[in-house]
């Protein structure tokens, strides 16, 4: 086997369950089953309600628990995550529902697997820790907001009106309630609600959600509550697998919104899974595997009629709290769900719509951490302005975008906290063995400048300015061992200054330059400039001398004015180049 191949086979190996996972498996079993029966409990009224909401249907948000589920169990890069349907992954499939209809939502599910699987294959699950906390904070709030607002239709047992943005159809959904009340879906969604939360607080190991489903069912068909209107039929199994919605010509369409769905599943999916590591110990999970097992998963769903799913945070955190040690949690969770539905789908399939509305509505509640939007808010005005702005996007556009448009600002906002680190400094001249009247005289016609700090595109024209400005000198010196980093828009712009100060009749003189820069510096012509005649001064004090010599050709100084300064005594090798200001 040559090298390329192995290296080829290594990686593909590294993608699929190993020794060690089943070591975990078999450390507790009893725990973790128990772990996953809580789980599946937990995650039924969400899988019915994010499957409703999606536009598909109870039965898709349940194939997606039982098939992703178990897939992402087995495949994915954490121990401890639960897959399955959810609200973020609802905002983004209801615009492609009303837009492609349920046929296009199974297509791009296919089309976002494959890609996760490409993402894993490129090694690119590292690059969730580069997205900033106040981004994260932002995105989890306008998702909360809008899996609130999309519950609002049937928390008033009103018909979904027509439309793909959150807002109109809840301004709509409003209307219609107003012309035709119904209290009684009301006084359910709310009922359930007020349980969960409360619940919550009081024990919050119960699972106070089908307890609350189940209380609301019962109530509705004793009372023959008809305005609470039911889920409605339920398939007694999973359907066969099937490619029949395929449509090939359809695949340049779709492509986009598949981009979409395979970012947030990423995304979501990811972010879970580091949630998951913070709240144990020990446990580290691998993000290049998550994304292959979430690719998977997102691969077969739609074959059975599913919608994407990503890593569920809400599921995840129940699995950990329960006491969750392997990944057989998250696989008992899924098989429990499909025994629990499918034996008891005619059950299952007279819960009231408005009951759903209220778990998720309670769920949306619990989303929105006080504390972490508080303390990021004050953190600066900066964190405070990528957050507001990454909420009003998730609303207002799609989820997405709100995470590039908060990228892009954070962004911005580090290029400008950064570039207002950079300063150009006037410092004075060492004065030797001169006398004062001596020193005076050489400060009245040298001038040097330490900079410090980043000279790249954000903070360069801002010397270009400064440098340029200088008064009446004969020589400058550049004192740039404390540059920190230099691209080629900083090197244009110090050449830019250089010649101007050149065709004033001033001379420029540089020490302490680096290697890295120096590079940067000759690939713009800009070293030439700063070192005449090809001379290099590796500290000031040589460039003073240089700059003096320089006074003395051209008759500004004579020799006999300024004594010459000793030559230096051999110094320590030392890792600046440059002597201290």
């Amino acid at each position: 086997m040559t090298s390329d191949a192995r290296r080829v086979w290594t990686r593909i190996t590294s993608l699929l369950p190993g020794h060690d996972d089943l070591a975990d498996v078999r450390r507790d079993p009893r725990r973790d089953l128990l772990a996953g029966l809580t789980v599946a409990i937990v995650a039924l009224p969400l899988a019915l309600g994010f499957g409703v909401s999606s536009g598909l249907g109870a039965e898709a948000g349940l194939a997606t628990a039982v098939v992703a589920g178990s897939l992402a169990a087995v495949f994915g890069g954490s121990n401890l995550q639960v897959s399955g349907p959810t609200g973020a992954m609802t905002v983004v499939l209801v615009p492609i529902v009303g837009t492609y209809g349920p046929t296009g939502v199974l297509t791009v599910g296919l089309m976002a697997g494959v890609l996760l699987v490409a993402l894993a294959a490129m090694r690119a699950g590292k690059y969730m820790q580069y997205v900033p906390a106040p981004v994260v904070e932002g995105f989890t709030l306008g998702i909360a907001c809008v899996i609130g607002l999309q519950q609002i239709p049937n928390a008033l047992g009103v018909t979904k009106p027509e439309g793909d943005r959150v807002l109109v159809v809840t301004w709509r959904a409003a209307e219609e309630f107003a012309h035709a009340p119904n209290w009684t879906a009301v006084g359910l969604a709310v009922a359930v609600a007020a349980v969960m939360l409360a619940g919550a607080r009081w024990r919050p190991t119960v699972p106070f959600s089908i307890v609350a489903v189940i209380a609301a069912t019962v109530v509705a068909q004793l009372a023959h509550l008809d305005a609470a209107q039911p889920i409605g039929d339920l398939p007694s199994g999973l359907p066969a697998p099937t490619l029949a919605f395929l449509d090939p010509g359809a695949l340049g369409s779709l492509l986009a919104p598949a981009v979409a769905v395979a970012a947030l599943a990423a995304l979501e999916s990811l972010l879970s899974a580091s949630v998951a590591d913070g709240m144990t110990v020990g446990q580290r999970h691998d993000p290049d595997r998550e994304l292959f097992g979430q690719g998977l998963a997102n691969i077969a769903s739609p074959l059975f009629g599913g919608v994407p799913a990503t890593g569920a945070i809400a599921r995840t955190a129940v699995n950990v709290r329960t006491g969750a040690t392997s990944r057989l949690a998250s696989l008992t969770h899924a098989a429990g769900l499909a025994v629990i539905v499918f034996a008891a789908a005619p059950l299952v399939s007279t819960i009231p719509l408005a009951a759903l509305a209220g778990v998720l509505l309670a769920t949306a509640i619990r989303m929105v951490e006080v504390g972490s939007l508080r303390a990021m808010a004050r953190a600066t005005r900066s964190d405070a302005l990528i957050l507001v702005l990454t909420a009003v996007a998730t609303l207002a556009l799609d989820l997405v975008y709100a995470v590039i448009i908060g990228l892009v600002v954070a962004c911005a906002l580090a290029l400008r906290a950064v570039a207002q680190q950079a300063r150009l400094d006037q410092v004075p001249l060492d004065r030797g063995d001169h006398t004062a009247e001596e020193h005076a005289l050489l400060a009245e016609h040298i001038v040097a400048y330490r900079l410090d700090g980043p000279l790249f595109f954000a903070a360069a024209h801002r010397f270009l300015l400064e440098l340029t400005e200088v008064a009446d000198v004969r020589v400058i010196v550049l004192r740039m061992a404390r540059v920190s980093t230099m691209d080629a828009t900083g090197a244009l712009v110090l050449k830019d200054a250089v010649e101007k100060l050149t065709r004033r009749g001033i001379l420029v003189l540089a020490s302490g330059i680096r290697p890295g820069q120096r590079q940067v510096l000759d690939s713009v012509g800009a070293l030439e400039l700063l070192q005449p005649d090809g001379r290099e001064y590796a500290t000031t004090p040589e460039a003073i001398r240089a700059a003096r010599d320089h006074l003395e050709l051209t008759g500004i100084l004579s020799a006999d004015t300024v004594p010459q300064q000793p030559a230096p005594k051999p110094a320590l090798p030392s890792k600046s180049q440059e002597e201290p200001a």
